[in-house]
């Protein structure tokens, strides 16, 4: 049987191109290429396209093989600069994108990259020539790069008055539609956003950029189900898209469906193994399905592809059992010693050494390391204490002794038993109860879910002058069991079919009351830790999201004291319905703390909860590899440690600590 005509294939290629179904054109290209190695439009072709779906290594070598061979190839020499840009080989990149625009017409696209690309060797003149030339051939895409540019150097309200403008003369525009999109992510305007990728992507279905974003801020929103389906349709278009495969898996993982999001991380790494964020994705859905040793193995080979990435080195000792060696340490100094370096990566590194030398027993040196990486990372975030007294004290007065007593005498609320609460500080010992409790045939162990405080702050309405919490009184009792019943069903996604499932938000303490106020038969439990053991497992662990008020010994100290109050209050208007569970006893009296948390719980006494490290099952936080193991000793007191590094915390904590425990005076 004869082969197909060449050119009729090319051709078909180009036209699958335009219709966006990349995946489909890439197959036809390399197909095309096992029959003809040497026909240059296919190696051009499948260039471009691999460029476009950002496999940039393997773009680079065709369209370097196409420019040998046919130099006068003015597409492949562009496309090959835009590539070298992109992998900041800029001065390679600029002879390539010289070349292109000596043997093409002069294009606005071309001399923007141009124009970008010798501003980045500092040739501001040339730089100001090519953007000149750039506006007056196309103004749109003059501006489009202009906005792209205001945008990725921090400028975001200057980038988004113009790619507003731009939208607005040209709504069809799908590249300033999706930047307008990305503005409104870095806002945190997330419905915005939502809106603006709904629309690209049922107008033009095909542009895979947009769904990949859509999925992005559909996990913001905590619409972990819709942000898979949304990725499952980006794959049914392009099934070899290493990328849409890496955002599936970040999808599948938030959805609480860890297994599935190994397949999705391992396939994208199949199809593009220079993907790093793919290689970390795998590496922590590897640690929380308790594969340590892949694990492992995922963040070195990310590491290898992005040393400089902090956060790899991060994962490595947020594993909390790994220990660096001698060169890793070395090479780490190196790293955070380099002040160009991103500020957040620089954070990573300092928190990664001063877990590598409190392995060591060398405390000082690790406390130095803690304390530079909070230091760095508080510069960056807002927290205020003064909210957070505010807002603890507006709890305290809505959710009073009186408010409890109308709320009992008229049994509100959603009356099902079915969720446990671990409440407290992070690294308090929530995971270990959350392990033992996990164990029972009768509870699932969840995670850290951010149901409540999310239900709670939808009750806000600005426009009506209604806000949480004192909006609470005026709801009455369908209101309250509908709430209630919203958090279960919100909650179900989570749950494998027990009676019974934990939810360890930590910062949850703090909604006690409006908790008890849906969910009356709900089961809250205080786990707690000696205060300076808490705060100091605080201060040394980087959060993925939240916790602000961690970074600075002061503040720290300060929220423990709030904790603390606030925890005072509901023992007094809700007498009895929180238990607290100590660390200190779970570790020295595992079997008795065991029975009081069942008994709490009003579940049977298991012998696995005893054996809570025989449980498989996936765990998400910092101490994944830790529950894994037999209960051990070594996490008591280990503030005392870090000697007179803590004295100011001390000072602070002091009316909360025992004796022996306090500075002397």
């Amino acid at each position: 049987m004869a082969s197909p005509n060449p050119k009729r294939v090319f051709d078909r290629a180009v036209e699958l191109v335009k219709g966006g179904a990349r995946g489909e054109a890439e197959a036809l290209c390399r197909k095309a290429l096992q029959d003809n190695p040497g026909d240059i439009n296919f190696v051009a072709l499948l260039g471009w396209i691999l460029a476009e779906s950002n496999q940039l290594e393997e773009a680079a070598v065709l369209l370097q093989q196409a420019v040998r061979t046919t130099p006068g190839h003015g597409k492949a020499q562009e496309d090959l600069g835009t590539v070298l840009l992109n992998l900041n080989r800029t001065e390679e990149a600029v002879a390539h994108l010289e070349r292109a625009l000596q043997l093409r017409p002069p294009r606005a696209a071309l001399l923007a990259k141009l124009g970008g690309a010798y501003q980045k060797l500092g040739r501001l003149q040339e730089a100001d020539e090519a953007l000149k030339r750039a506006a007056e051939l196309s103004p749109v895409q003059a501006k489009l790069e202009e906005a792209t540019r205001l945008f990725m150097s921090g400028k975001f309200r200057e980038a988004e008055k113009l790619t507003q403008a731009l939208v607005r003369e040209n709504p069809d525009n799908v590249n300033a539609a999706l930047l307008l999109a990305r503005i409104a992510i870095m806002a945190n305007c997330f419905e915005d956003a939502r809106a603006i990728l709904e629309r690209i992507t049922a107008t033009k279905p095909r542009f895979i950029p947009a769904w990949h974003d859509l999925g992005t801020v559909l996990k913001e929103l905590h619409l972990y189900d819709e942000a898979v389906s949304v990725l499952d349709q980006a794959l049914a278009m392009e099934p070899d898209n290493a990328l849409t495969h890496y955002y599936h898996g970040a999808a599948l993982a938030m959805a609480a469906r860890p297994q599935q999001a190994v397949e999705s991380y391992r396939k994208a790494v199949t199809l593009d193994p220079k993907l790093p964020g793919a290689h970390l994705g795998l590496g922590h859905v590897l640690k929380t399905v308790g594969d340590q040793e892949g694990g492992i193995e995922a963040y070195r080979r990310a590491i290898e592809l992005r040393p400089n990435f902090g956060e790899t080195y991060y994962s490595l000792a947020n594993l909390k059992t790994y220990r660096f060696g001698t060169d890793e340490i070395e090479d780490m100094r190196t790293r955070l010693a380099n002040t160009e370096l991103p500020v957040e990566c620089r954070v990573h590194f300092a928190f990664s050494l001063g877990k590598a030398f409190e392995d060591q027993k060398d405390y000082d040196d690790a406390f130095e390391h803690y304390a530079l990486a909070n230091q760095l990372h508080r510069d960056t975030i807002a927290y205020d204490p003064v909210q957070t007294e505010i807002a603890h004290e507006k709890m305290r007065n809505v959710f009073s002794a009186d408010y409890f007593a109308e709320h009992r005498a008229g049994q509100w609320g959603c009356d099902r038993p079915d969720p446990i609460f671990i409440v407290g500080l992070p690294r308090s010992g929530s995971t270990l109860l959350e392990q033992i409790l996990a164990s029972h045939s009768m509870v699932d162990g969840t995670s850290e879910l951010p149901d409540i405080s999310m239900i709670a702050q939808d009750l806000t309405r600005p426009d009506a002058g209604i806000a949480f919490p004192n909006c609470m009184p005026d709801l009455g009792p369908e209101r309250l069991r509908a709430l209630g019943e919203q958090y279960l069903e919100q909650t179900q996604r989570h749950r494998a079919g027990a009676p019974r499932f934990t939810d360890k938000m930590p910062n949850n303490f703090a909604y006690t009351g409006f908790i008890k106020a849906i969910l009356p038969n709900a089961k809250i439990i205080d786990a707690r830790r000696h205060p300076m053991d808490s705060c100091l497992g605080s201060f040394k662990q980087h959060f993925a999201k939240g916790q602000t008020f961690t970074y600075d010994l002061f503040e720290l100290g300060e929220f423990y004291l709030e904790y603390d109050k606030m925890m005072a209050h509901w023992d007094k208007v809700l007498p009895g319905s929180v238990l607290r569970v100590d660390y200190e006893n779970v570790v020295e009296n595992l079997e008795d703390e065991v029975k009081r948390i069942l008994a709490f719980c009003e579940l049977p006494f298991e012998e696995g909860c005893v054996r809570f490290h025989e449980t498989e099952r996936a765990v998400r936080t910092a101490s994944s590899e830790q529950v894994r193991q037999p209960i051990y000793k070594g996490a008591v007191a280990t503030w005392q440690r870090f000697g007179a590094n803590l004295d100011g915390l001390r000072e602070i904590l002091d009316p909360l600590l025992p004796e022996q425990d306090r500075l002397a005076s």
